[in-house]
């Protein structure tokens, strides 16, 4: 009787484990790290909830995009985006181009929406 309940408490363990280790690796924050070592584009973003912000990794920068809800001609939408980033000292090598591109994809998500950049991704898209 022993013997069987060791085994059940074992296989129970064993599931778990397993559980564990299927969260773990299905988990937004974990992509957007792996995504931020690889120096890859990745935007994490819960777009039913509008109060919360995204964030979004290229070339090893994070930045972080905040939503405003306003109105378009038929409906509620996010109207305005602001975005900044982490860590602004650590920005060397990010180019006009790649700010282009990650309007871009804030903007296939938001089609309504006017993106702001924050000090000091403005100052790049001023000067020509």
């Amino acid at each position: 009787m022993i013997v069987l309940l060791f085994r059940l408490l074992i296989f129970i363990a064993i599931i778990l484990l397993l559980f564990t280790a299927y969260k773990y690796v299905i988990n937004p924050k974990r992509k957007l790290e792996v995504a931020s070592e690889k120096k890859d584009f990745f935007l994490l973003d819960d777009s039913e909830n509008i109060k919360k912000n995204f964030l979004m990794t290229y070339k090893g920068f994070l930045f972080e995009g905040e939503k405003y809800l306003g109105t378009t001609e038929h409906s509620f939408d996010v109207v305005n985006i602001s975005i900044h980033a982490h860590h602004p000292a650590e920005l060397k090598g990010l180019e006009r181009d790649d700010l282009h591109f990650m309007e871009k994809e804030v903007l296939i998500r938001y089609p309504f929406a006017e993106v702001e950049w924050k000090h000091p991704m403005d100052k790049l898209l001023l000067n020509k």
